[in-house]
């Protein structure tokens, strides 16, 4: 029985506030996808594989230590590092699915639960057009609204410095999700990001009006990345140059803000 996976259809919205105004939005759709039900859903949902080609697909070298391991022991082992305290664990991802084989997730959120179904902590995996990623680990207390802040630490646009601090706001899964990121520099707010989605079961049917609906999404995010980077450059925004290369890198914050 597929309990916790489910398909969210909704929007991501963008503000930049400085030093020119911009901003855009476009409709999407993610899974939210429950670690220990991905076989049943690759054995029960038509058109949609596990580390496999198929025209909606989930791989786990898209996420975790990147290298095709299991996501749920690399979690397990990151959060001994950090020396969160649990017994058993149950994670839920929420990504974008590979769509014909591609895709780019700027952002995926790991939300781990312990033996009491509790929220326990929380993972934040930010990608950037160069292959490389930054995970930002947060202990969380189970609450309905998350909210964790640090600085930045990873180069993400060549239009923003990495003189930043992000501030989270995101609700645990439920009938519906909200992911809020605002960015601030020395000088005040910087950028508004948001995603949000209304819950629909995991079914073949949900899933291919879902592609319907966004047929190449995934291609969709990539483009539209750089036909704003494009705009931003027309309106002479200033290049950040990017310095050093990482391949996949993870830190363990402690902040939160009211």
């Amino acid at each position: 029985m597929i309990k916790y996976s489910k398909i969210y259809s909704g929007q991501v919205i963008h503000t930049r506030f400085k030093p020119k105004k911009h901003n855009f939005k476009y409709k999407v759709f993610s899974l939210l996808i429950d670690l220990d039900e991905i076989k049943e859903i690759n054995n029960n949902v038509s058109l949609f594989s596990y580390n496999r080609f198929n025209l909606i697909s989930f791989f786990d070298k898209d996420h975790g230590n990147r290298d095709g391991g299991n996501i749920k022991e690399w979690v397990r082992e990151n959060l001994i590092k950090k020396n969160i305290k649990f017994h058993s664990l149950r994670v839920e991802i929420l990504c974008y699915p590979r769509i014909l084989g591609y895709v780019f997730n700027p952002l995926s959120i790991l939300y781990v639960y312990n033996e009491k179904n509790e929220l326990i902590s929380i993972f934040y995996e930010v990608k950037n057009t160069f292959g490389e990623q930054h995970t930002y680990i947060f202990e969380t207390k189970d609450q309905k609204l998350i909210k964790n802040k640090c600085d930045k630490k990873f180069y993400v646009s060549p239009f923003i410095d990495m003189e930043c601090e992000y501030n989270f706001s995101v609700t645990k899964p439920g009938d519906s999700i909200s992911v809020i990121i605002n960015q601030h520099d020395k000088e005040g707010k910087l950028l508004f990001a948001s995603q949000d989605g209304k819950s629909q079961n995991f079914t073949f049917k949900n899933l291919i009006l879902n592609y319907l609906k966004h047929p190449l999404m995934t291609f969709k995010v990539i483009v539209a990345i750089h036909y704003e980077a494009f705009k931003l450059w027309f309106k002479k925004v200033k290049l950040v140059k990017k310095k050093i290369k990482i391949l996949n890198k993870v830190t363990f914050e402690t902040n939160e803000y009211k």
